[in-house]
């Protein structure tokens, strides 16, 4: 006999309107034909507490300033608030409609921003979650404002167009609210610079007022994308879109299953400029535009378990996020040189600075890296004062760690394994079905694929705080690392032609500063630094050294020229009290890396190193 099957329940329908842009106010609307026998008596309604992809929990109903419930005649229905971010109706009927305001001004690319130029949103910020309905399917319906400032706006999203205007105003439709909340929207006037990867169309969207190169960006992201392509072996979509807000200064992506969100500094989006410091900007957006990418397969479909099996209401902790996105950092860079983009000095200079900003972490030595990921919700996105101190980053460490177990593979096995094979594998036991990822499991694939004991690695690079080893492994590729104090504060280091004497390091306090109206406030005092033994505070803002006035920009100078050892008389305010406090600066360290490629290289070192960064198409 033929099975039955389970009635396929009507859509709940999400009607979404940016209907005050100067107020920054989303009017959104929920429509629920049926209640399910299991919510007879009682309806609940709640909203994600987290966004996927940012691993803090950020409360978005906080953001709803009006709620109501009406039903299908619109007699109000009680709604009752139970939690922080939940409510109830004790009388649901069909057809019911729940009517809410959501407050809309945080520009980013986690929650929502509404105003006269643009609207902005995620799912997990505007949709209401009707429990116990999350396989229902939705319908869609954007509206645009009234106000006169939105006649040129477009809509631009992944989400499945069912019957729209030619701005892109009308329904659309998901397959349940886990697709709802994956597609962002961007309302507003915009640049389309499309492209394709394999026959498959990819657009680069564009609002806020920038001055892009789109030769150089459809150019530059069709190679980049096709990397990533070769690598996984398949492009499991029918379209992508990258969403840019374009802002005078900012910096920052997050991943989604068929799009990203983005948002960048409009001098960015050029090859060239006034000054490096433009191409350096330029080469920083496409390593933006590849990481998230690259989570179009890792993390969006390659998931750790632990993401499967929970919900959005909740921290959820994995030591995993070391994989997750150390690994797609360290492939960002390198997709870059494998693509072209960039030459090889270049990586080697961009691969230099992120050693050296770990280098400069002091939490290293007590944060590992699977509890730096373990400890993402309450430290790493929550940083204070004391985080250099305190923690380390899983993406930057988790990009190094990567780093050596590609070149321990490809090392080990003599160039028959590598960080690509296992990334491939994952793919394919992973990619598809549903299956999760396990604590463990990448460790165990690693060891699978390439026959290779590396539990001590493993136990070495996660769970213990000892200094990763990377110069005898880029060794082996003919490329040379060493260490020497930094000039100053903005030396991170890079790729050099040859290792030069070292010079004198530099007398140093061991702050972090940060510039307020040009004076000099203490963001961090490093631990055992000559700042801390003086009693220098976070917050405190320095005045003067020596009976000299002292800016944010001229004090590694001034220290510069004093004498190391010497006691010096130190002007600062704490709150509005005005300190005298006497330090004695100290030799800075061997935080900062130079690469080298080395010209006794021999051949075998060097064609390890054009496999390690070849071209994958």
């Amino acid at each position: 006999m033929p099975q039955s099957r389970s009635p396929v329940p009507s859509p709940l329908i999400y009607r979404l309107c940016p209907e005050q842009p100067h107020a920054h106010q989303f009017a959104l609307e929920i429509e629920i034909p049926e209640i399910p026998a299991s919510a007879a008596t009682s309806l609940f309604l709640t909203m994600p507490a987290w966004i996927p992809g940012s691993y803090m929990i950020r409360d978005f109903a906080r953001n709803i300033v009006s709620i109501a419930a009406c039903d299908a005649d619109g007699l109000p229905l009680p709604l009752m608030k139970c939690d922080k971010q939940t409510w109830v109706c004790e009388r649901p009927a069909p057809g019911m409609r729940v009517r809410y305001r959501v407050f809309a001004w945080d520009l980013s690319v986690r929650a929502a921003h509404l105003d006269q130029h643009h609207a902005y949103f995620n799912g997990p910020a505007v949709f209401l979650r009707v429990v116990g309905q999350d396989q229902a399917p939705c319908l869609v319906e954007l509206a645009p404002p009234e106000d006169g400032c939105a006649r040129r706006w477009r809509v631009a999203t992944t989400l499945r167009a069912l019957e729209t205007d030619a701005r892109g105003f009308g329904r659309y439709e998901a397959s349940d609210y886990a697709e709802l909340i994956d597609h962002p929207v961007e309302m507003a006037e915009i640049t389309t610079i499309g492209f394709s990867v394999l026959d498959v169309p990819h657009e680069l969207i564009l609002s806020g007022r920038q001055r892009a190169d789109a030769e150089a960006l459809a150019r530059d992201l069709t190679h980049i994308c096709t990397q990533h392509v070769a690598l996984f072996g398949e492009l499991p979509l029918e379209r992508y879109r990258f969403l840019v807000q374009v802002v005078e200064d900012g910096y920052g992506g997050l991943e989604h299953r068929d799009s990203c969100s983005l948002i960048c500094a409009r001098d960015d989006l050029a090859p060239s400029g006034p000054d490096a410091e433009a191409r350096k900007g330029y080469v920083r957006f496409l390593g933006l535009c590849s990481h998230e990418y690259f989570h179009l397969w890792n993390v969006k479909r390659i998931r750790p378990q632990a993401f499967i099996e929970a919900g959005l209401d909740a921290e959820v902790h994995t030591r995993l996020l070391w994989a997750f996105e150390g690994i797609t950092s360290y492939y960002d860079e390198l997709a870059l040189v494998r693509a072209g983009c960039i030459d090889t000095p270049a990586y080697l200079g961009l691969l230099a600075e992120t050693i050296s900003r770990v280098r400069r972490t002091p939490g290293r030595r007590l944060q590992t890296l699977a509890e730096a990921s373990f400890d993402a919700w309450t430290r790493f996105y929550k940083p204070d004062e004391n985080a250099p101190n305190a923690l380390v980053s899983y993406y930057a460490k988790g990009a190094l760690v990567a780093l050596a177990l590609d070149l321990t593979l490809r090392l080990g096995t003599e160039g028959r394994c590598s960080l690509d094979h296992l990334m491939r594998e994952l793919w394919c036991r992973y990619g598809f079905g549903g299956r999760g990822v396990g604590e463990r499991d990448i460790e165990a694939l690693a060891m699978e694929l390439s026959g290779l004991d590396l539990h001590d690695f493993f136990a070495r690079a996660l769970d213990s705080t000892e200094e990763l080893e990377l110069a005898p492994l880029l060794a082996e590729l003919g490329i040379g690392l060493r260490l020497r104090p930094a000039r100053d504060g903005r030396d991170l280091g890079g790729c050099v032609e040859r290792f030069e004497p070292l010079p004198p390091p530099r007398p140093t306090l061991g702050l972090r500063l940060r510039a307020e109206r040009g004076e000099a406030v203490v963001q961090s005092v490093l631990n055992g630094s000559a700042g801390e033994r003086a009693g220098i505070a976070p917050g405190d803002q320095l005045v003067a050294l020596d009976g000299l006035r002292i800016l944010a920009e001229t004090l590694d100078a001034r220290l510069a020229r004093a004498k190391p050892g010497a006691a010096l008389s130190l002007h600062l305010f704490r709150r509005d009290e005005l300190l005298v406090l006497e330090v004695c600066p100290e030799l800075a360290e061997p935080d900062t890396c130079e690469l080298c490629l080395l010209a006794e290289a021999d051949a075998r070192q060097q064609a390890a190193r054009a496999a390690w960064l070849a071209s994958l198409v």
